[in-house]
C-alpha cells in the first residue's frame, strides 16, 4: 500500500476526503499510479481551508451528506467516489454537493488514474497569495485597506488582483480612482460557474500595470453567485500573485467562498466601544471559515480605548494598529489610490503585510 503522505503545501496537491479506510487506500493506489501525492482530510472540517485551493477534489460517499451539511462551496473539478453498491442513487447527492462526476469503484479506476494524472504536482500550479478585509462596523475603512495592500503589491511588481465583494459598498474603483477606466465589472461575469482562463480574465478587466481590479458597476444590485467567486478565485490563484478581497460585513455565500480561500483575513476596527461591539458580532461570523484571522485596529480612540482591549475583546491576535491620516480621505477625493506615495502608517503596516504573505520586500517612498 503505498504511504499515506500529507502534501506540505495545502492547494498544490489533489485533496482526498474521507474516513473510510478501504476507499482511502485504493484512492492512494491510483493516485500513485497517477504520478502524484493527495492532501488528506478525514472530514469537511479538515478540508475547509484547502477545499476551494485545491486543484481537484475526491469526496467519499461517506463524506457526502457532511460535506451538503458543512455548506462547503460549489467548486469546479469536484468528483464524488464510492464503491459498487454504494453510490445509489449517486447522482442526487453529487448534484447537491456540485459534483461534476460520479466514479464508482473498480469500474473508474483508469478514468481516476487520468485525473490523477492531470492534476499531478509536476502540473504548473498557482503561488498566488490570497488575503481578505472585512470592517468590524460600516466606515471602519476596511475597503482602503484592501485598496491599499494591493497598491502595494503592485508596486512591489506582484502580479496584483483587487476583488471587490461588497456589492453594497462604494465601489473599489473609487478607492483607486478608476471608475472611468474600461473593463468588465461583476455583472459581466456573475454567470461563471467553472474554470475562468486567467489570462482572459487579467484582459478583460480594468487594470493599470501589475494592478487588475474587479468591481461593481453604477447598474442595478445583483447577487454574487458564489460559483462565480469560486471560478474567478481559482483563476486568480493561477494567474496572480496576489489577492485582495474587500468582504460585505454580513457575509453572502460569495464571501464564505472569498473567506475559506483567504490565507489571511483581517477585521478592521475603529478603537471605539460601540464599534468594538458590533465587530464581535462579524467577527463570529468570520471565524469558523478562515483559519488565520486577526484585527486591525484603527485610531482616533476618543475613549482612550486600547487596541489590546480591542483584541482581547474580540479574542483575536493584534495584527497591527493605523493611526489617523486625513490626507488619505483628501486623496480619495482627488481619485489618488491609498499607499500610492508608500508613505504613512497605512502604507508601513500594508507593505508589512505584503511582505509576510509574499516574501517579497516593498518599497516605501523613493
Amino acid at each position: 500500500m503505498p504511504p499515506r503522505t500529507s502534501a506540505p503545501s495545502p492547494g498544490r496537491r489533489p485533496l482526498v476526503v474521507t474516513g473510510d479506510g478501504d476507499l482511502l487506500d485504493d484512492l492512494l493506489r491510483l493516485a500513485a499510479a497517477g504520478g502524484t501525492e493527495v492532501e488528506l482530510a478525514s472530514d469537511p472540517a479538515a478540508a475547509r481551508t484547502r477545499w476551494l485551493p485545491a486543484p481537484l477534489v475526491l469526496v467519499g460517499v461517506d463524506q457526502a451528506q457532511p460535506c451538503l451539511r458543512a455548506r462547503l462551496p460549489h467548486r469546479p473539478r469536484l468528483v464524488l467516489v464510492g464503491q459498487t453498491g454504494q453510490l445509489d442513487p449517486g447522482w442526487q447527492i453529487a448534484e447537491l454537493i456540485g459534483a461534476e462526476h460520479v466514479a464508482i469503484l473498480p469500474a473508474a479506476e483508469p478514468w481516476l488514474v487520468d485525473r490523477f494524472a492531470e492534476h499531478g504536482t509536476d502540473r504548473p500550479v498557482a503561488a498566488a497569495r490570497i488575503v481578505a478585509v472585512i470592517g468590524g462596523r460600516g466606515g471602519a475603512g476596511a475597503s482602503i485597506l484592501a485598496g491599499g495592500l494591493a497598491v502595494t503589491a503592485a508596486r512591489a511588481r506582484l502580479r496584483t488582483l483587487l476583488v471587490d465583494a461588497d456589492p453594497l459598498g462604494g465601489g473599489l474603483d473609487l478607492v483607486l480612482g478608476w471608475e472611468q477606466m474600461d473593463g468588465f465589472r461583476w455583472p459581466a461575469l456573475t454567470g461563471a460557474d467553472g474554470r475562468v482562463d486567467a489570462p482572459a480574465l487579467v484582459r478583460s478587466l480594468p487594470r493599470e500595470g501589475d494592478l487588475v481590479l474587479l468591481s461593481w458597476d453604477r447598474g442595478d444590485l445583483l447577487p454574487l453567485p458564489a460559483p462565480a467567486m469560486a471560478a474567478t478565485l481559482d483563476a486568480a490563484r493561477r494567474g496572480r500573485d496576489f489577492v485582495a478581497v474587500d468582504l460585505p460585513r454580513q457575509l453572502d455565500d460569495a464571501a464564505v467562498v472569498a473567506l475559506q480561500a483567504a490565507d489571511r483575513a483581517y477585521v478592521v476596527v475603529p478603537a471605539e466601544l460601540r464599534a468594538t461591539a458590533a465587530a464581535a458580532r462579524v467577527a463570529a461570523s468570520a471565524a469558523p471559515h478562515c483559519a488565520d484571522l486577526s484585527v486591525i485596529v484603527r485610531g482616533p480612540a476618543p475613549g482612550r480605548l486600547r487596541a489590546d482591549e480591542v483584541a482581547r475583546a474580540l479574542n483575536l491576535p493584534l495584527a497591527g494598529t493605523l493611526r489617523p491620516e486625513p490626507a488619505i480621505t483628501r486623496g480619495l477625493e482627488r481619485g489618488e489610490a491609498p499607499t500610492a506615495t508608500g508613505r504613512g502608517p497605512l502604507a508601513t503596516l500594508c507593505q508589512r503585510i505584503v511582505a509576510e504573505l509574499t516574501g517579497t520586500a516593498t518599497a516605501g517612498a523613493a
